[in-house]
């Protein structure tokens, strides 16, 4: 395996993670991958019930998420713990936090406390349904999310009830515009030298991450039903049989519909007029994907994909997991990143999936233990091995 080779582009920011389960750490591990100091701060094992909500330490779950950080133990029961805490907040550019909005103020970490520790100080919080509100203080879960943002009302098939996606869609986009929000924080202190309180929600993540299916509903009222496998208003785009399995197929544009006539042998289609237009299509799109099917279904994917191709069609394969990083593309792109972990031995988990050309995200670390750089983060806080181990003999750490 290759020496891993840690990024640069954010290693003068120090981060502290007081996250769990997937949002949270989501939004803190890019700042990771990107060369931050980021500290995860968490209980002492035992300590916390919820610890294991994304897995054991060793499963795939948590090597995946808090990859290139460094582990800290605090029982913040303790005053000593918090005293470490608030030494830690001194000196820190963002704290990255998903307590719900009474127990952070219970701990001490509302903005105004933080603020005043730290003016520089920007706090990320992200919660199931926002700081204010009638739900600040409902427990927020992915599931919850799609459901209450309208992702379920329009993924399935048409009339067979809600169906969640089979990915967190709400948790890793509420991580990724608490990142975002936090970028655009960091540029701002850098005119005004002052911190200030970046806030999303799975609730308002998922409501953006349905874009065009909610901007249907704001700016003409029409409330987008299921389409299933077929795109919303385009018509083929979506999946079809073939002889040997499935395909998607993008044809978006009327230069597409005439290619891709030509390239399934049927050119006199193109100009066939109860399909010459986007809108004539779309309106018989069941008997047009009977026909077309009985096309696709008389060859294999393999040569659909290569035909299409060839007559620049959008199309693709449908993969199972293993199936994607054995595709050549996803192989040269190398978003499996290789990481060795004393235990584990080596393993990969999903790179950052976007590059730079100077100082590009790095994987150089694996998930810690929990407290394996207690001693290494409270000596550079000033701790000597006699403070240290009073500290543990009291249960702070």
């Amino acid at each position: 395996m290759p020496r891993p080779t840690p990024s640069t582009a954010l290693e003068t920011l120090r981060v502290l993670d007081l996250t769990r389960v997937r949002a949270g750490p989501t939004c803190a591990r890019i700042f990771a991958d990107f060369g931050a100091d980021v500290i995860k701060i968490e209980s002492p094992p035992g300590l916390d019930p919820n610890e294991n909500m994304s897995g054991p330490r060793h499963g795939y779950d948590m090597q995946n998420l808090h990859r290139n950080k460094r582990s800290l133990t605090l029982n913040l029961k303790k005053e000593p713990a918090r005293a470490i805490l608030r030494r830690l907040i001194a000196g820190a550019d963002l704290l990255v936090e998903n307590f719900r909005p009474d127990v952070k103020e219970r701990l001490g970490l509302d903005f105004e406390t933080l603020h005043a520790l730290n003016p520089r100080l920007i706090l990320v919080s992200i919660s199931g349904f926002g700081q204010s509100g009638p739900y600040r203080l409902r427990a927020g879960f992915d599931q919850i999310a799609q459901g209450m943002g309208g992702m379920m009302s329009v993924t399935g098939l048409p009339g067979q009830g809600p169906v969640r996606a089979g990915i967190a869609v709400a948790d890793s986009a509420a991580g990724l515009y608490g990142a975002i929000g936090a970028l655009v924080a960091l540029q701002e202190r850098a005119v005004s030298g002052k911190g200030q309180w970046v806030q999303t929600s799975l609730l308002e993540a998922q409501i953006g991450m349905m874009d065009f299916q909610v901007a249907r509903y704001l700016v003409e009222g029409k409330v987008p039903p299921q389409a299933g496998n077929d795109h919303p208003y385009a018509t083929p785009m979506g999946v079809y049989a073939t002889r040997d399995g499935h395909i998607n197929l993008g044809v978006g544009a009327e230069g597409h519909w005439r290619s891709f006539c030509g390239a399934i042998g049927r050119p006199e289609l193109a100009g066939d007029p109860r399909f010459d237009s986007m809108e004539k299509r779309f309106a018989a799109r069941p008997q047009l994907r009977v026909l077309l099917e009985e096309i696709l279904t008389t060859q294999d994917s393999a040569h659909w994909l290569a035909a299409f191709e060839a007559a620049s069609v959008p199309a693709g394969p449908i993969y199972s997991v293993d199936a994607v990083f054995e595709d050549p593309q996803v192989q040269h792109l190398g978003i499996a990143q290789p990481v060795r972990h004393p235990k584990l031995g080596d393993i990969r988990v999903v790179g950052e999936p976007v590059s730079l050309s100077r100082t590009p995200a790095g994987i150089a670390t694996p998930t810690p233990d929990a407290g394996d750089h207690n001693d290494e983060i409270l000596a550079e806080l000033g701790y000597d091995e006699t403070a240290i181990a009073g500290l543990r003999a009291e249960g702070a750490i």
